[in-house]
């Protein structure tokens, strides 16, 4: 005889959903095989020299150190050497690339150097252009590599050799208060100089005796915007342009 079959059945207990994944504390690189590339790493390197070497040809062709590194272009293209280093060992050893909102820097930095060089010092058609900007002799050599060669491999080893997607908007504001400090650091440095100094003012648009304040703040806040719009121009072609890393260099 079979078992009756009971009028009311029990009820049944409810179907558990598919499991949720709890975070891990395990670090991706245990889990994903880290990868050497000694040919980023060695690109990276070669731009960092060239970036000090630049420095050292100016510092030994364009006056007293304390005023060399007084300009923009040659703290930057120092930032962007150790930046490059710091990641050229890093690619070589396989370990985790620098955070994107350090390496940004550097190269917006490396890049808006170059540009205002270009545009506005070197360029006869602006109102600051410097009259003899590029002088014969090594300081030529300098000036083409920290204004030109520089970060033209900066901007390659951005675009060629670095995943995209590590830059955010929320960095490009974050990336203004280096030049905010230059730009105090340079009015301070000009009052402390006696006027009629040579280069009190390292910059033309920021030059109080000629433009005074009023217009050096004016001047600021112009290259303050476009360098914020430089910042998210950088970031919007982060996230846009393609992966070049996903075959093993």
């Amino acid at each position: 005889m079979t078992a009756p079959i009971p009028r009311d059945i029990p009820d049944l207990p409810a179907v558990p959903g598919p499991p949720r994944l709890l975070p891990s504390p395990v670090p991706a690189t245990a889990v994903v095989t880290p990868v050497r590339r000694p040919l980023v790493a060695t690109f990276r390197a070669v731009t960092a020299l060239l970036a000090l070497t630049g420095v050292a040809i100016e510092l030994l062709a364009a006056g007293p150190a304390i005023r060399t590194l007084s300009h923009f272009t040659t703290q930057s293209s120092i930032l962007l050497a150790l930046v490059l280093f710091a990641s050229a060992r890093r690619a070589w050893s396989a370990r985790r690339p620098l955070p994107g909102a350090l390496t940004g820097a550097a190269l917006l930095y490396v890049v808006a150097a170059g540009l205002v060089h270009h545009l506005l010092l070197a360029n006869a058609a602006s109102p600051f252009a410097v009259a003899g900007s590029v002088s014969p002799g090594w300081h030529t050599v300098a000036t083409h590599l920290l204004n030109t060669a520089v970060p033209v491999a900066a901007v390659l080893d951005w675009l060629l050799l670095t995943t995209p997607g590590r830059l955010h908007l929320r960095q490009a504001a974050a990336w203004l208060l280096y030049p905010l400090a230059y730009l105090a650091f340079s009015l301070a440095r000009g009052e402390l100089l006696i006027p009629g100094t040579q280069d009190r003012y390292l910059y033309p648009f920021i030059d109080v005796d000629q433009h005074g304040y009023k217009g050096v703040l004016g001047n600021a806040l112009l290259l303050g915007l476009a360098l914020y719009a430089l910042g998210v121009l950088l970031v919007a072609l982060d996230h846009v342009r393609p992966n070049p890393l996903r075959r093993r260099w």
